[in-house]
């Protein structure tokens, strides 16, 4: 028994890579590593205390999300914005989001409008105070929040991973604050259509919720090329 216990704890823990590779993404993600900036397998593995085995799969795994330019005896540096790959990211969020708001109107109920209002009132709270962090930590659980009661939860690991792809993008609208009370409106429409099983309408406004994502892209891109591939 006290075996399999150590073998279930042992699978909870967070390996090396896992640390490793959520520290340096918490950073690109949020910009403390700009586009362009260099890393070293030998300087990571120091900085952690650890072998460069978990740091170069660290680095893997960051590259697979499009965060890291890895080049054969070329330093390895955090990758620029990619408007081809954030179009693909935005295409494939919206096609997976439109099918769980589908499915969920299709099983909402009460209870589930109730919880999803309570996001949405903390949502509120957070546009009033002009915290923008919270407002977009708000966001991402009323999406997660939607596709768990719309009893697809696995299609939010879809989701997620395309945010990561765009996330860090974000941060650099950080100061547009006008536009959180819009999308706040959003997400109150998007709820009222899944309150009332209409797909339709629910729909037509996660379409638009996503559209509006172009402009500030075009905003970013203008006001901050030189981290543009």
């Amino acid at each position: 028994m006290k075996q399999m216990l150590d073998l279930v704890d042992n699978n909870q823990r967070k390996t090396t890579t896992d640390i490793v590779f959520d520290k340096l993404h918490e950073d690109i993600a949020s910009l403390k590593l700009l586009p362009g900036t260099k890393l070293s397998e030998a300087e990571i593995a120091q900085r952690f205390g650890v072998s460069r085995q978990p740091v170069r799969d660290a680095f893997n795994r960051l590259e697979n999300l499009d965060l890291l330019l890895i080049r054969p005896q070329r330093a390895t540096e955090v990758r620029g914005f990619s408007i081809g790959h954030v179009a693909h990211a935005r295409f494939v969020r919206l096609s997976v989001e439109l099918e769980v708001i589908r499915h969920a109107c299709s099983i909402w109920d009460e209870v589930k409008a109730n919880k999803l209002e309570h996001n949405l009132e903390l949502q509120e709270q957070s546009v009033l105070s002009e915290q923008a962090e919270q407002f977009h930590l708000l966001d991402y659980e009323f999406h997660k929040l939607i596709c768990e009661l719309g009893e697809l939860p696995l299609a939010f690991k879809t989701i997620e991973e395309c945010k990561k792809r765009v996330d860090r993008l974000c941060v650099l609208s950080l100061d547009r604050k006008d536009e959180y009370s819009v999308l706040l409106d959003d997400h109150r429409k998007i709820a009222s259509g899944l309150k009332r099983g209409s797909a339709e309408d629910a729909t037509a406004t996660a379409r638009k919720h996503f559209a509006r994502l172009d402009d500030t892209i075009t905003y970013i891109h203008k006001k901050h090329s030189e981290y543009f591939e």
